[in-house]
């Protein structure tokens, strides 16, 4: 993936990257999503990415970005502390020492943390859980001493690792002091639009597969796709990823032009990919029937990677309620 390119292909050629966008970004994690290509692709080049390009000097984050173009460097986010995604929920603390940091705390579902190189950690230098104000992001080595990193395996297969910090040195700051925040909400509006693409290329390839299985599956001596009930909930099916295809564009294009409504799109996107995907492939299971319930059908695996990226970056109850605070509501 690096040598064609992907994985710097938002950075700019200074970084070691091609200069496009996210529009042209959402066309290879639409065919990610289509293909389930287990990589840290989003982890490392558009989340960690986003934190660095956002937070490091100029210099600074052309060494780092330039690694990754290439393939040299992987990086994660350690964010999450809870079962359910609340970003501003950190407890992990920063305390000054000397001319840095150290670092306590325990992360969770840190994506693909197990591989990285280096880690972005998002701490608490004032302030309560809850907070926005008082976050700051710090560059950390994977394999620095009082740094411990659990590989973890979700129910999609993927990789999701616990990182356990115990006085760990920062390398360096990223932003400001207790100004955190201000990059990691639009690192995670990135990671999220990006997810969104990666899952709309999931629903296509599900939907697209479970026509063609209508075609063909014999019931009572016809073709079961002649069925009424399953025509309608085949146009149901195509209507609800026709929606999400039309939000996913509309984000991608915000991100490209830096408009003001990237989050409230970002969280649009979200919560009608996290309804489309869950209802898709539910469907392919169900109109599957009895062949879906076996291992050996590819089916399972577009069910399981859609339950975990509902979840990632926030469900949709969680997208909803930030659209209604972006809102005024």
């Amino acid at each position: 993936m690096a040598k064609l390119g992907w994985a710097g292909l938002t950075f700019d050629e200074a970084s070691g990257g091609s200069g496009l966008g996210y529009a042209e970004l959402a066309v290879l994690f639409e065919e990610c999503g289509r293909t389930l290509v287990p990589s840290p692709f989003l982890a490392s080049s558009v989340f960690g990415a986003e934190c660095v390009r956002r937070g490091a000097s100029t210099d600074v984050a052309r060494a780092i970005l330039s690694g990754v173009a290439q393939g040299d460097t992987l990086l994660a986010v350690a964010l999450d502390e809870k079962s359910h995604f609340a970003p501003y929920s950190v407890e992990t603390r920063a305390e000054a020492s000397g001319d840095g940091y150290r670092l306590t705390g325990r992360k969770c579902f840190v994506l693909d943390g197990h591989v990285a190189d280096k880690l972005v950690v998002v701490a608490r230098t004032s302030g309560t859980s809850g907070d926005r104000d008082g976050l700051t992001l710090f560059l950390v080595d994977r394999v620095a001493k009082g740094v411990e990193v659990t590989r973890t395996i979700m129910v999609d297969s993927r990789n999701a690792a616990i990182v356990a910090l115990e006085g760990a040195e920062a390398e360096r700051v990223l932003g400001e002091v207790d100004r955190g925040a201000d990059i990691l909400d639009p690192a995670l509006d990135r990671a999220t639009a990006a997810l969104c693409a990666e899952m709309l290329g999931l629903m296509t390839q599900a939907f697209e597969q479970t026509i063609e299985y209508l075609k063909t599956r014999e019931q009572f001596g016809v073709k079961i796709g002649t069925f009424q009930a399953l025509k309608h909930r085949a146009a149901s099916m195509f209507c609800e990823i026709e929606l999400a295809r039309s939000i996913v564009r509309e984000t991608m294009a915000a991100i490209d032009e830096d408009g003001p409504d990237v989050p409230t799109l970002v969280s649009v996107a979200k919560a009608r990919c996290s309804d489309a995907a869950s209802l898709v492939s539910r469907e392919m299971l169900q109109m599957h029937g009895g062949i879906g319930m076996t291992d050996e059908a590819d089916i399972g695996f577009y069910l399981k990677r859609a339950r975990v990226a509902e979840l990632t970056f926030g469900d949709a109850s969680h997208h909803r309620d930030r659209f209604g605070q972006l809102q005024g509501y």
